[in-house]
């Protein structure tokens, strides 16, 4: 008779004997330390203190951007290029033409113009955000009857695209102003009106006054909430897919992939309300009269009507090569920086 082997494993501190035929004893002894010292691992991953997650996400971020700056110049200025403009006399969007045209007119380093506001920005957002979705995902399964359910596809989904969805908005309107100055700064192309970060601030103020500095902000927060919730959601989806196919896979490359992949998921979905929201910064800007004198919904109207829908994703290919890499090194280097700081705290 061929003897049936019974396996048990270490879950959560409960021990369950562990029986097995002589064939196989040492090979499920072996996976079962692997898979606890996996456990183990993400246990100590996930419980690094306030500051040092808040330093992750803040070096996520600013990475991310640095690295992918020159694309996201290239989709702002395409995105506000039917402001000025009839829809007869636009140009056919070309990435290598614009780029060309930068660099002959303004130099390679005007691809980084507005960087400076961008990191500046990034690192409080992106640290907010992170801390916030982490924050958010610990309350959420701390509701009564929700903690029965953790490991269920269907309910971790919903977790955490609704923890990413408030992670966003609250990262959003946190930062906002730095975003609209960045925005402006970066949207700048042969004629100087700001000067600075400090300059952009004090024009803005005394043009538009104090609320001038939140222009747009409704149509952001209507479209980083389900961006960022469809971000995050979509990235832990496929990470647990592919970390439960492929457990010694490395978590860098996993990360890098699976946040490439929940990047441009994110950014189809969502692109047309990031074009409104770049408009709507724009409204006023350099002293120029206002194009949009609706709200959101007339906004869209009007440029579906100006410029077809093909207008409401106008900058999507520099936006698609921008997000696979940053979405990805952004996931990854935050991570990486989790393990770093979790192992460094873990030494004292």
């Amino acid at each position: 008779m061929q003897t049936e082997a019974r396996v048990g494993v270490v879950v959560d501190g409960g021990q369950r004997g562990i029986s097995s035929g002589h064939g196989s004893l040492a090979a499920v002894d072996g996976a079962t330390r692997k898979c606890s010292q996996r456990r183990q691992q993400e246990q100590r991953h996930s419980h690094i203190g306030t500051v040092s997650q808040l330093l992750a996400g803040g070096i996520a971020g600013a990475v991310s951007k640095t690295c992918t700056a020159p694309l996201a110049r290239l989709t702002i200025l395409f995105q506000v290029q039917g402001m000025h403009s009839d829809a007869a006399s636009l140009r056919k969007p070309s990435i290598w033409y614009e780029a060309s045209r930068i660099i002959r007119e303004e130099g390679f380093r005007a691809f980084w113009k507005g960087n400076l506001v961008t990191i500046a920005h990034r690192l409080p957002y992106s640290s907010v955000n992170f801390y916030a979705y982490e924050q958010y995902k610990r309350m959420l399964y701390e509701i009564p009857g929700v903690e029965s359910y953790r490991g269920n596809a269907t309910a971790d989904l919903g977790i955490h695209f609704f923890g990413g969805g408030m992670a966003g908005i609250t990262a959003a309107t946190t930062t906002y102003p730095l975003d609209l100055v960045r925005t402006r700064l970066a949207a700048q192309t042969n004629i100087v009106y700001y000067r600075g970060i400090w300059h952009t601030f004090q024009t803005i103020t005394r043009e538009e006054g104090l609320l001038g500095l939140y222009k747009g902000l409704g149509a952001t927060l209507l479209g980083v909430g389900p961006s960022i919730a469809i971000s995050f959601s979509v990235y832990e989806m496929l990470r647990s897919f592919w970390q439960s196919q492929r457990p010694d896979d490395s978590t860098v490359a996993v990360s890098l992939a699976c946040g490439s992949l929940s990047g441009i998921a994110s950014s189809t979905a969502t692109f047309p309300l990031d074009l409104v929201r770049r408009r709507k910064q724009l409204e006023g800007a350099g002293g120029r009269a206002r194009i949009y004198q609706t709200g959101i919904i007339g906004t869209f109207k009007h440029i579906v009507h100006t410029e077809g829908l093909r207008g409401l994703y106008r900058g999507i290919w520099p936006e698609y090569y921008k997000v696979v890499p940053g979405v990805g090194i952004c996931f990854m280097t935050y991570e990486t920086v989790k393990m770093l700081l979790a192992e460094i705290t873990s030494d004292f």
